[in-house]
């Protein structure tokens, strides 16, 4: 006789650990990647990431522009 089987996402995760091991592995480090670059990306442009000090090419910015404040205080 079979035993009932519960039903539940972590049940389901505990499954599928003991059955394909390194696709729930593979999962949860793409899971905490993802996580981690979108963190990043967010402090990149929270910090105002795009305003280089040092470029390869010039960038002329009027007086009046908002981002000339950024600039001068560099």
């Amino acid at each position: 006789m079979a035993t009932a089987q519960s039903r539940g996402l972590v049940n389901l995760l505990k499954r599928g650990w003991h059955e394909v091991p390194d696709v729930v592995g593979s999962g949860a480090l793409a899971l905490v990647a993802s996580v981690v670059g979108v963190g990043t990306v967010y402090y990149y442009y929270a910090k105002d990431g795009d305003n280089r000090r040092y470029r390869d090419e010039y960038t002329v910015i009027r007086h009046d522009d908002p981002r000339a404040d950024k600039v001068r205080k560099d």
